[in-house]
Formats: C-alpha cells, structure tokens, sequence
C-alpha cells in the first residue's frame, strides 16, 4: 500500500460540536427569548424560587415610564438581573418584580412636549385621561426593551403607580403619616420651576453652570447715630452683594455673623460697612478712588440696633445675626429674603420678619413689586441694575459663572420661593436621629462610601416638600374648610374614605366627584364644627409615590416583611430613592427597607463626558442589541466597576467583543472536544486522572472560588476577569493546547483519554453556570448542545440548574499546584525559544522540535528531574530532556538561574497520525508511516 494513499483521519477523535464558531447573537437572542416565552421558563424559575425556604428579595426601583429606555437603564436592570440569577441558582426565593413610575412631573413633561401645550392650556381630567396613555404606551415600550436585555421578571404582572391599588397604598400611607404628626401645611421657601410651574424635590434639582449678574449694592443706614465715632452728616452704608440681584424685591433684612469684625471705610466722603478680611477685596470693585480705612470696628452683634431704607419699597429693613454667614465671598453682610431662601426664611421666624414673596407660579413679579410687576424674574436683572445706578446705591456689577440650580425635567433655572405647601416634618418623634443610626448600623452600603453620602444628606435635609401643583398624579385629599376662612387641611377620615373610592375607581375620582362624594356623609370640621368644604388640587411630590412601594408592593403584594435583602439604584439616589424609602418605612415601621443598598455611577463616553445628542456622543443600547447582541451589553455591565462612573464607547465594547471571542471559543474547543462522552458512565475518578489533569482541576476550584466570592460581594468585575483570565491563561495558553495530542490521537475509550474529558466536563459543568447570570443567552446556548449528567437530563434551562460548589479534592491541599508549578514558570521561556527558533526558519511546527533545558544549578536541576518525562506534552514537542552542563552563564529570569532553553531539530521522522517526530517510525511494515504507538492504536481500531 502506497503510503500517500493511506488516510488515517478515520482514527483519530476529531473535534466536533453544534455549538457555532460564530456568535450570531443579534439574530439568536430573539429565538431563545420567543423559546423561553413559549416554555414558561420564569414560571418554572418562579415555582423553584417559591419552594425555597429562604429569601432574597431585590425590590425593583421604578423607571419613569416617558420614553425608550437608555443605556443607564441597561445598566441599571441587567446588574439586577445579574443578582437576581445568582441568587436563584444558589436556592434562594429571589422573585423578581419590576415596576414602572407612571405619575409625576417627568411624565407630564413629556406629554406636554408632545401636545405642545402649557399646562395652563389644557383641561385636568382629559390630560390626567392622555398621561395614563402615555404612561402605559412607555410601559410596553419598556417592558419588551428590558426583556430584550434577557432581564428575568414578571413581566405580565409589573407593579404600576397608577394602578388603583397602587394608589390606595399611597394614600393609606399618607393617612397613617398624617395621624401620627409628620404632615403639616406651612409657608417655607422651596425649590421653584417657574417653568413647569411647581415645587421640586431636593431630586428633582441638578445643579448646572450658570452665568448670573452679581451685584453690590448700599444700603443707607437710617440711623447712623447709633454707630459711635462717624463724622455727623455724611451718609453711612451697609455693603451687601448678590448674585440674585431680582431677590432685592423682597429684602427686609441684613445678616451679619455676630463675631465677625465689621470695619467702616471712608470712601470718598461716605462711609462702607464691610467684613474685615473682605474689605480690600471688595472695595477694589467700585469706581471711587478715595477710600480709607476709618479706625471704626464693631463686631456684628453690635450692629444689630441698625435700620436701613430697603432699596424697593418704602419700608424699612433692620440688621441681624446668624452663624451661616462665612468670609468665603461677598461682604460678610447678607442680604436677606426670607421669602426667597431657606437659611434667611429660618432667620425671619427668628426675628419675627416679613415675608415677602412678590412673585407668582410663572416666575412673574406681581403688583407687590411695583414698577416692576408683569416682569420675569429672569430676565429683570438690566433692568433692576439700571434702577439701582439711578439710585447711586449701585457699588458695583459683574458677570459671574457658578453652579446653579437647574429642574431636572426641563433643564431651567430654578428659583427659591415661599408658598403653601404640605411638609413631612423630619424631626417629629426624633425622626432624624432614627434615621442617622439606622443608616449607621442597620444597612450594609455597597461601596461603603455611600453610608456617608446619604447620613450627610439625611443629617442637612430640611423638611420633605409633600405637595405639586401639577395635574398628573395622586391628589392630596386635603380640603378648603370654608368655616375656618378657607384653611387647607388634612382629616384622617377623608383620606381613608378617598383611599377606598380610589380602590375601586382610580384618583380621577378627586377631579370628577363632588366634593360630597369625596369626603364621608354627615363629616364636619373638627375645628369649627362645619361640613363645608372645597377640594384642593395638589398632588403628592412622584417621590412619594415610589417611595412608599415598600408598602404597596413588597408588603401588599409580594406579602415580605421589611426589611428585604438589597434595593440597587443610581448613585444620584442617595437623594432620591433611597431617601424617599427610608423616611416613611422609619416613620411608620421604624425600620430600614432595606438591608443592603448597593448604588453604581452613571454611564459616560470613553472620555468620561456626559453623554448627550447635541455631543453625538450618545450610545443607546438598542443599537449594540442590534449590532452585538444584548450579550455584549451584559458583558460590558459585567466588566465594569460600577462604583464609578462607568464607560462605554465603540472601542471599549469592541475589545469586549474579543474578550466573548475568546470565552466562546474556549467552551467550543471544550464542547467539540466532549462529543459522545457521557458523564453519568464516562466520569473518572479523581485518583485515576493523570497529574496534569489533576493540576488542571486545581486550577478550576481556585478559579471557582474566586468567582463565588467575588459574586458574593457583587464584584462582577472580578468575576469577569477570573473567568477570561482563566479561559485565556489556564485554559487556551496552557491545559487545552497541551491535550490535543491525547484527546486526537488516544484511544476514544481509553483512560487516559476519558480522564481529560472528565476534566474538560467539570469545567464546562462550572462555567455554564458561572456564566448563565452574566451571559443569559449564551450560557442557554452552551447547556443546549453539552453532555449533561443524569441530574441535569430532564432540566429544560441553565437558568433552572443550582449553583455547584468545586469538589475540595481537586485542590489536592495545593500539593498538585506545587508539583507544577516549576513546569508552569519554565514554559514562557521554552514557548518564546520555539517561537524564536520558528521564525529563524529552525522549525516549522513546535511538534518539529525537542527542548533541552540545561543547567549548571544543582538546584534547578533537582527541581526540574521529576518534571522532565512532562517536558514533550507541556511544551508540545516531539522529544524533551534536562541536561546537566559545568557551568552556564545564562539565566532565565530570577526563577532560573545558570539554565538555558535549547532548541533542536527533532530526531526521527514524523507520525503520519499524530504528527510527532519519533525515532519508530516506520518499524512496522503494515503502517510504515505511523510510530509505535499510533500503530498498536490503529491496530485495535481495526480489530
């Protein structure tokens, strides 16, 4: 027989496997969502989780329900999912219930962009009628585009705020706040969008650059006489500065710190009041240039008998104290609105001040402000500048850019104003101090920054602002009594009675009912004795909303008990969410929602800007879905360290495209490599696996246990980079390039054989799993098309199995890792030599080669002879021997010293079958071109 004509390919165990070398996620992921839809795979996820006795409840934070999703909701739902997946394969009950916000100013704002309306031009209950529309049309919007993601959940039955049931919670929750004291109505300034025209929550407010008319302006003292030491007869001013030059509108006092030092300047025949260390600074802005330093000096506290003319008006406006004035900018001297500002509003109650508020919802000065009035606020500022140059009270202007207060709906500038509003008061029944100490030491804040992030703004924040003045939400059942001069006011019966109707026929009812219907028969004011009302028609800050979802959801439906394992939002929610929670469920159960609080940072661009249309800068994740798969999404959640702000460009979601590459092709070498093995009969016991393999093994328990730990602190990053460190290194580098010999060319039956498929079993058993919450439809995929053990034969889902723990053996103690370890550093230094002797034209093929490893180190030698009968198969080379030589001056690293890597032809023709060189080749005349040990193979096949 002519040996070219020989074919021996028929012998060998060529790879084989279903599993695609090309990913193709974009056009699969679509046909396993519509698989698992058909299946029922969350019901049957859900009937696992409910049959376990312990818990992990992650409680869904609501998105609003007013456009398609972004790449921060990417973020956001599939690091849930992430958590929620590992949970449920590790036995716990981690039911999954997302919901949606479908009331509140960001939902209003949107539909009113679309109508291209202002609130004042259209009618309540028809627009309430079109944003429950809306809302609903998003919710279905969101809802497929989260599914998309491979976001588990239940989906057909998601908690809605406007939900009639929803809103009864809301309004019971609001009844029991009430009755025990926390809500009261009052007059307090508040954050203020003249544009949408309502107050805002601390959460509803970003802070933006800003350019504003700073101003200086003098007050003249009435009174001078009450300073000692000034020359009679010239006039005497107090030197405030503002970067709100409109406010001067509603001035009535000055406020200086009662131990700072306040020095008179003469300045050219008038004399300034200014802070000491401010003074030279600030008179440096003004055009007069004959100013001196008097010898005059008084602390603060002894300014407070002045009186001064208000520059508008005809009152007069007095100076006090308070210890929030700083030397940091300005003059030491505050101008002081309290209708205008929260600190100067506390120091009007103090000294019993007026407050003046001569501006309207619109942001438009009213009659109040005389010549001004019909004027907006924010575009005044030439104009009151004009009028204080003709007063000669204008010391100085200039533009100043800062950071300023901006709505987050419309992006406008915002102002302070004192209105009417409902307020849960913070520090009823010691409602601070429970919440500091619960921050403190009843939840766990992952990062740990965030228990100081949210204690500073939990120990600052003034009073919650319960109330809007918009149309799309829930109504504050608070009603008009007639008989107490139209006083707004809250009943305990009302909203219960109005918590029922809403029960059953929705919140339109508070604008379609008579009022008769609204409060309950034969119900009178407690105060004055009289049923006569009127409604009112704010609504509840959308805050409130979802804040007290722990009550209409995790109670009320999933019937938890507070507090439940983790909520997991956006950093920005340390003032938003997570506040809005904790306050009701502190107030009304004394305790934390939650037990954990786990926050991430916002999506950037690869520079690290905002991302925003007018940049083009934007990355939305229905194109990567479209382009990648929504695996490459859940691959780049995973791969990011949340804790910041996180980074997505083309080139980073590229690299992660490789980085899938590389772990998809490393199960497929895995999987082409375990055709026809049958674990349940196939499996080989640990003692009978040959050394490498067994080293192997310990390089999948280290890798596993890294990986548990690192989901059990939600490090996802690491797990990410344990996995591909271990598929590219351990695995693709090292174990699976040294096998192909023995699982080609052994014996299909063989042990030697069956024990690196057992190997490469375990692994994949591992990896499915590991992978399965970070890679939904991929690791679907792989459990499809892999062998599976009797245990696994009738689980129609990866998403369904358990979590499996590394058998303890495979670590060996570390003694099979010590073993190998001095074969494992030698090999760079032997691959980099072949590689060397390749490209010189030495050899073609590694296999063409044998290595010698010589070494003058009487240690290195006795490390490396139980190793040298490994060199041929670790190296991938056809012969391999130690050598020990008198003396060599080479070092390999600081690892081997006196010890060099040779390269050498190998001796003996090369194996027809499995490609070695061997000096045997060619002994047996029936297969001449085989070696000995391909020919006994061979041989037996035929037999």
């Amino acid at each position: 027989m002519s040996e070219k004509t020989v074919d021996y390919s028929h012998t060998l165990n060529l790879p084989k496997t279903d599993f695609a070398m090309k990913a193709g996620l974009a056009q699969k992921e679509p046909a396993l969502l519509e698989k698992w839809a058909k299946e029922g795979l969350y019901a049957k996820i859900k009937e696992k989780q409910f049959a376990s006795k312990k818990n992990f409840i992650l409680h869904d934070g609501p998105p609003y329900a007013n456009g398609n999703i972004h790449i921060g909701h990417a973020l956001n739902k599939i690091l849930k999912d992430i958590i929620v997946k590992f949970r449920t394969m590790e036995g716990y009950n981690s039911y999954y219930l997302p919901g949606w916000d479908c009331h509140g100013l960001p939902i209003e704002h949107q539909l009113l962009k679309e109508l291209k309306k202002k609130k004042s031009e259209v009618d309540c209950v028809d627009f309430r009628k079109k944003a429950h529309d809306y809302a609903m049309k998003y919710v279905g919007i969101q809802r497929e585009e989260f599914k998309r993601l491979g976001v588990f959940g239940e989906w057909d039955k998601p908690y809605l705020t406007l939900n009639h049931e929803y809103e009864y919670w809301i309004l019971k929750s609001l009844e029991r706040l009430n009755s025990q004291g926390y809500v009261y109505r009052g007059l307090k300034p508040v954050n203020w969008c003249y544009q949408c025209e309502t107050a805002l929550a601390e959460a509803e407010v970003e802070y933006e650059d800003h350019t504003s008319s700073s101003v200086y302006v003098k007050f003249e003292v009435i009174n001078p006489e009450v300073i000692k030491g000034l020359v009679p007869g010239r006039k005497v001013y107090l030197l405030i500065w503002t970067t709100t030059p409109w406010t001067l509108m509603a001035n009535v006092a000055v406020a200086v710190h009662p131990q700072f030092i306040y020095k008179i300047w003469d300045n050219g025949g008038e004399y300034l009041i200014v802070e000491e260390s401010r003074a030279r600074e600030v008179l440096l802005k003004g055009k007069t240039l004959a100013r001196e330093e008097t010898k005059i000096e008084l602390k603060g506290k002894d300014l407070e008998k002045v009186v001064y003319s208000r520059p508008f008006g005809s009152k007069e406006g007095r100076v006090v104290t308070a210890d929030y004035v700083t030397k940091e900018d300005g003059t030491g001297l505050v101008h002081t609105a309290p209708g205008h500002g929260q600190e100067d509003f506390e120091t009007g109650k103090k000294y019993n001040l007026d407050v003046l508020v001569p501006v309207n919802d619109r942001g438009v000065y009213t009659d109040e402000a005389g010549e001004f009035a019909g004027k907006h606020v924010a575009k005044v500022d030439d104009e009151i500048i004009d009028y204080l140059k003709k007063k000669d009270v204008l010391f100085a202007e200039e533009k100043i850019p800062h950071s300023y207060p901006h709505c987050w709906r419309c992006k406008q500038p915002i102002i302070f104003r004192a209105t009417k509003q409902w307020f849960l008061k913070i520090d009823h029944q010691n409602l601070r101090g429970k919440l500091k100490d619960i921050v403190n030491d009843n939840v766990q804040w992952i990062p740990e920054g965030g228990r100081e992030r949210i204690l500073g703004m939990v120990t600052t924040r003034p009073d919650w602002c319960l109330s809007r003045q918009r149309y799309w939400g829930v109504p504050i059942p608070a009603v008009s009594c007639k008989g107490c001069k139209g006083e707004h006011k809250l009943f305990a019966d009302v909203i219960a009675h109005f918590a029922d109707i809403v029960k059953r026929e929705g919140t339109n009812a508070w604008f379609e009912k008579d009022i008769l219907e609204l409060v309950p028969k034969g119900f009178v004011c407690p105060d004055c004795g009289k049923g006569d009302f009127e409604k009112t028609f704010d609504i509840l800050d959308v805050w409130f909303d979802s804040g007290v979802s722990h009550q209409a959801v995790v109670k009320a439906v999933m019937g938890y008990e507070l507090p439940i394992a983790m909520y997991l939002e956006g950093s920005d929610q340390h003032r938003g969410w997570f506040q809005s929670s904790l306050i009701p469920a502190v107030a009304m159960e004394g305790k934390a929602p939650f037990q954990s609080v786990l926050t991430h940072g916002f999506v950037v661009d690869g520079e690290g800007r905002k991302m925003s249309k007018s940049t083009g800068n934007v990355v939305a994740p229905q194109d990567v879905i479209k382009n990648s798969g929504a695996d490459i999404l859940r691959l780049w959640v995973a791969s990011s360290s949340y804790n910041e702000d996180v980074r997505i460009s083309k080139e980073i979601l590229d690299r992660l495209t490789d980085a899938y590459r590389k772990i998809r092709n490393t199960v497929r070498y895995i999987l082409s490599n375990l055709d026809g093995f049958a674990p349940t009969q196939d499996t080989l016991d640990y003692a009978k696996m040959q050394k490498i393999d067994q080293w192997a093994l310990s390089r999948l328990w280290a890798t596993m246990k890294d990986v548990r730990a690192a989901y059990d602190q939600y490090n996802f990053a690491k797990v990410y980079q344990s996995i591909y460190a271990f598929c590219n290194e351990d695995l693709s580098s090292i174990y699976l390039d040294i096998l192909k010999d023995r699982l080609y060319t052994s014996p299909t039956k063989s042990q030697e054989r069956r024990s690196a498929q057992t190997v490469l079993y375990h692994m994949l058993n591992h990896l499915v799993r590991n992978l399965a919450p970070l890679l939904a439809f991929t690791a679907e995929e792989i459990f499809a098309v892999m062998p599976k053990d009797q245990g696994m034969n009738n689980v129609p889902s990866v998403h369904l199995l358990g979590w499996i723990d590394p058998d303890d053996q495979w670590e060996n103690k570390g003694q099979i890792e010590i073993f190998f370890k001095p074969l494992v550093a030698l090999r760079p230094y032997v691959m980099k030599a072949l590689e060397d002797q390749r490209r010189s034209g030495v050899i073609g093929g590694s296999l063409e080669a044998q290595v010698i490893i010589e070494t003058s180190s009487e240690r290195i030698y006795e490390t490396l002879l139980p190793h040298h009968s490994f060199f041929p198969a670790f190296f991938i080379v056809s012969q391999g021997t130690l050598e020990r030589r008198p003396a060599i001056h080479e070092t390999l690293g600081a690892e081997f010293p006196q010890t060099r890597v040779i390269i050498k032809k190998a001796e003996g023709k090369k194996c027809g079958r499995c490609w070695n060189y061997k000096i045997d080749v060619g002994h047996n005349g029936e297969h001449p071109t085989l070696c000995a040990r391909c020919t006994a193979i061979v041989k037996e096949s035929i037999e």
